[in-house]
Formats: structure tokens, C-alpha cells, sequence
């Protein structure tokens, strides 16, 4: 009798203990829980400590009537340390494995999008922000099913899978859909292969099923779908999808050069409303995820064109100043920028003549004359050596060459015989004409360039609000994963082991699996 007394009190004791611990669990987390948290992950695309210079001195040179010598811009007074870039497989990374290790906080090899070094999906940040209940969202200006956005919210082997991305972007996947907001570029993706200008190889509508199968109330496809619906309460309705290009969107020089019924947002606007709309319909203790990217700044560097680079720069800069304004008014909120690595080894000062004494100059007018990207002005050229019915006489070339794409495109008023018998040539090659182009107005202002693809250096690391100083110093890109997940405390191992309970209904491990191969890089002709 005595030993089951013993018994039944050692076991009340027990359980009067693991109610006691749960009920402290439970209040603690509320504790923790009764004001919102928000992040802020922004992305600077390929953008450099150089290049960072550069926009900062261009925008100084724009302002010179305004602003002193010393003028720092929106993303220098958020400098607080750099960040190491490299892969699981090579020191010079690309987007998708740098933008797992901002989403996953693990290293994985180029071409991974949200899978880790053995090709399993991981939990990335913005769906363990989605299971503990938070808005989210993504803002870009490429397609949205590009690697930088892909890693956040899709599970893929390789970066290319672009329609299998879109598909579990829309919810077509184990977790569901895990967005509730996401603008940007890539309708293509969306598009069934009977629809003009698809880029899938089968008959799904993904915006039809976006909208019968997983909740998505509105999607938007042009500047009049989305200023119609922000003419209520300059807030969107969610779940709200705006894909306002088949591809990427348009760099910004070049924005104005579209019809107005086509028109996009710029990333400037797309950020001042993703916030309104986030806060705006979050509960109050609620919070959200929102990952921002500049896209496009990476896209002129690959081009070697200093013309959309400078502008794209300037135009995060915009984005920025609007994060930093919401943050002074909510500061339960880490903001994060920084670089997946950077493109064109891009260089503040260029000699190509050994023999002669360096000037040590740069010419920011000519950058300013410029009215045009590079890649805008080689499609117009092709457009015109290929326009319908007509072929164009040398001369004629020549005559449209020089003024149309030099003078009138990049503000190049003194070209040389051999730079117009080159864009002038009746068989040009276009993917070769596109850097010659940038080139041709590199070397006039005084800049230059190492490659067209990325290149292993350091990038400059960003961050203010709330538990900012955690990023002071130098830190590998995983460690930016890792900040935000102990920030909003979520276990991203929680969401792994979700993902990889029942992969196989959904997710596919083997490239001849996939339902897209479209290249990387745009094909001018094809």
C-alpha cells in the first residue's frame, strides 16, 4: 500500500510538472507573440562594393546643385559589415545557391533553389514565417520564378525548373500555398504552351488553378490591373498576385519607352505598396516576411552595360528609403540588405593603354546622356535589320546606327569608323553587339570590367532595426538565414522535416524530370 502511495504521488508530481513546463511554454511564446515582428529581406542583385560607389557618385553627380561632396545614400547609413558569398561547390556563386543560404541558412551548390547539397528540399524562412502564422511576400523586378525568389518559396534540383517553380509558387505543393503576396515579373511560367508567349511545355493554366484551387483572389498583368486596385485604400486585396511581364520586367531607363496601357510599376512603387498591404491586413500581433530584390541591377551587369546598372541602383536606393521610412514608424522590424554576390567585376577607373599615364578621371556626363539600356537598344537594332518586307542598304544601316543607337540611345556622338562598320554589319551578331554597346560608353566615362559572369568577392552587408547589431562584422551568407529565423523564432528544421515526410507526390529529384528547359540567357532572334 505504501509503495502505491508512493507510486500515484511521484506520478501526480510528474504530471503537475509537464503542465506547469507547457503552461510556461505556452505563456512564454505568447509573451513573445503579443506584438508583431516583422523582416525585411532585401536583395541587391550582382551589386559590388564598387558598384555601390559608383550609384552613389552618379546620384551625387545628378544632385550636384542639391547635395554636399559627402552626400551618403539611403544604403550607406545601413552599413554594418560584409558578407562571404561562396557556394557549397565553388567560391564564385550564383543566385540560387546564395538566396538558399539567405532562406534555408545553409550552403548548397549553384543552381540549387530551396534543396541542400544532397538535392532534398529545406525549410526556408518565409514558409516557417507562413507556419507561425505572418504574411508573406516577395517583390521583384525579374521573373518571379527566378532563382533569388524561387529559393524562398519553391523546392527545385536546379534553378531551370522555372515551371515547376511557378506551379508550387501558386500552392501546388505539400505545404500549400505559402504566399500571400507576390509582384514581379516570369507570366510566361503561368501561361498554358496554347497561350501566346508561354514558356511552359504543357497545358496548365497556373493563374486559372492560382485562383479555382488555392485561394488566390486577384492577379494583375498590367499598370491599369494594379492601379485599379489600389484605387479603393491604397492597400491590395490578398491573396494578390501582379506578374506584369512575360519575362523580366523591364530595366527602369527603360520604362518610359512603354505604351502607358502596358506600363510597369517600378520597384520604388511595388515596395511602398507591398508594405502598406502587409501591415495594412496583418493582425496586430501578426507580422510578416517580405523578401525585396532589385533584380535587374545584376541583369545590366552581365551585360557590361554601366547605363541600366547606375539607373537599377539608384532605383533599390528608392526601395530602400521607403523600408527605412516604414521602420522608423515600426520598429518591431529587421530590415536586411545585401548582395548574392557580385557581377562583371566591375571597376571605378579603367586603362586599356599600358604605354600611356593613367588620367585617373570618369566622366559621369556621359553616363547621363544616355537614354537607353543596352539590351533595349540591340533589340531595336535587330528589329530593324529584320523588319518585315524591307531590307536595309549599308548606308541605311550606318545612318540608323549612328544616330538611332549611338547618338540617340546612348549619347555617343563621337563613334569610330570600326564601332559603326561593327553594329553596322548586315550579319552582326547580336549577343556580341549587346556588350560592345557597353563597352563603347564604358570606356568614354572611364569604367570598366573583368567578366560577364560573377565573381567571389565579399559584399557589402546592410541592416537596421530591430536586432541589426548581429550583423556587425564579417559573416558568411548562411549566418543571415540563421539571424532572421532566431529573430522570429522558428525552427526551419521543423519545415524540412515537413517537406521530406512525403516528397515524392510532389517534388522531383531528377533532371529528366523536368517540364522546362529554357536557357538562362535571352537569345536575341530566337
Amino acid at each position: 500500500e505504501r509503495a502505491r502511495m508512493i507510486l500515484c504521488l511521484s506520478l501526480w508530481i510528474v504530471l503537475a510538472l509537464s503542465v506547469s513546463t507547457i503552461a510556461f511554454y505556452i505563456t512564454t511564446m505568447s509573451l513573445e507573440r503579443s506584438h508583431s515582428r516583422n523582416v525585411i529581406m532585401m536583395v541587391s542583385d550582382g551589386l559590388g562594393p564598387a558598384s555601390q560607389t559608383y550609384g552613389r557618385t552618379f546620384y551625387q553627380y545628378k544632385n550636384k546643385d542639391k547635395l554636399l561632396e559627402d552626400e551618403l545614400t539611403s544604403l550607406d547609413r545601413m552599413l554594418v559589415g560584409t558578407s562571404r558569398t561562396q557556394s557549397s561547390d565553388s567560391l564564385i556563386s550564383d543566385s540560387a545557391a546564395s538566396a538558399t543560404a539567405f532562406a534555408c541558412a545553409l550552403k548548397s551548390y549553384n543552381g540549387a533553389i530551396g534543396v541542400d547539397p544532397t538535392g532534398n528540399p529545406c525549410g526556408t524562412i518565409l514558409e516557417a514565417a507562413k507556419n507561425l502564422g505572418m504574411l508573406t511576400g516577395l517583390v521583384v523586378t525579374s521573373r518571379i520564378t527566378h532563382a533569388t525568389p524561387a529559393a524562398f518559396s519553391a523546392h527545385v534540383v536546379d534553378r531551370d525548373m522555372q515551371a515547376d517553380i511557378a506551379a508550387q509558387q501558386i500552392g501546388d505543393y505539400s505545404l500549400m500555398r505559402q504566399l500571400d503576396l507576390m509582384l514581379g515579373g516570369g507570366r510566361c511560367f503561368f501561361l498554358p504552351n496554347t497561350t501566346q508567349g508561354s514558356c511552359r511545355t504543357d497545358g496548365r493554366d497556373l493563374i486559372k488553378e492560382a485562383q479555382e484551387l488555392h485561394g488566390w483572389k486577384y492577379v494583375m498583368e498590367n499598370r491599369s490591373d494594379w492601379e485599379t486596385l489600389l484605387a479603393k485604400d491604397k492597400k491590395l486585396p490578398l491573396p494578390a498576385m501582379g506578374l506584369f511581364h512575360l519575362d523580366n520586367m523591364n530595366y527602369e531607363i527603360d520604362r518610359s519607352h512603354q505604351k502607358a496601357e502596358v506600363q510597369e510599376p517600378s520597384l520604388y512603387e511595388m515596395t511602398k505598396v507591398a508594405l502598406r498591404t502587409l501591415k495594412g491586413q496583418a493582425a496586430s500581433n501578426q507580422g510578416f516576411f517580405l523578401m525585396i530584390e532589385g533584380s535587374r541591377i545584376d541583369m545590366g551587369a552581365h551585360n557590361n552595360d554601366p547605363v541600366s546598372h547606375v539607373h537599377e541602383i539608384l532605383e533599390y536606393h528608392r526601395a530602400v528609403k521607403v523600408v527605412k521610412d516604414f521602420v522608423n514608424n515600426n520598429p518591431d522590424t529587421l530590415v536586411i540588405s545585401t548582395s548574392d554576390h557580385e557581377t562583371g567585376g566591375f571597376t571605378l577607373g579603367f586603362q586599356d593603354d599600358p604605354d600611356t599615364y593613367p588620367d585617373y578621371l570618369w566622366n559621369p556626363e556621359v553616363i547621363d546622356r544616355a537614354q537607353a539600356s543596352t539590351e533595349f537598344l540591340t533589340r531595336q537594332l535587330y528589329d530593324y535589320n529584320t523588319q518585315a518586307g524591307k531590307t536595309p542598304t549599308q548606308k541605311e544601316r550606318e545612318q540608323f546606327v549612328t544616330t538611332q543607337i549611338l547618338d540617340q540611345g546612348l549619347g555617343i556622338t563621337d563613334p569610330t569608323p570600326a564601332e559603326i562598320a561593327f553594329l553596322a554589319n548586315k550579319d552582326v551578331d547580336y549577343l556580341k553587339a549587346l556588350p560592345f554597346l557597353g563597352h563603347a560608353i564604358s570606356r568614354r566615362a572611364n569604367l570598366g570590367w573583368t567578366t560577364m559572369g560573377h565573381t567571389g568577392v565579399d559584399v557589402n552587408l546592410y541592416s537596421t532595426g530591430d536586432g541589426y547589431t548581429r550583423f556587425l562584422g564579417n559573416h558568411e551568407n548562411t549566418e543571415i538565414g540563421e539571424v532572421m529565423s532566431d529573430y522570429l523564432k522558428v525552427d526551419l528544421a521543423y519545415i524540412t522535416r515537413k517537406l521530406q515526410k512525403n516528397p515524392f507526390d510532389w517534388f522531383k529529384r531528377k533532371e529528366g524530370l523536368f517540364t522546362t528547359r529554357r536557357s538562362r540567357h535571352q537569345k536575341y532572334g530566337n
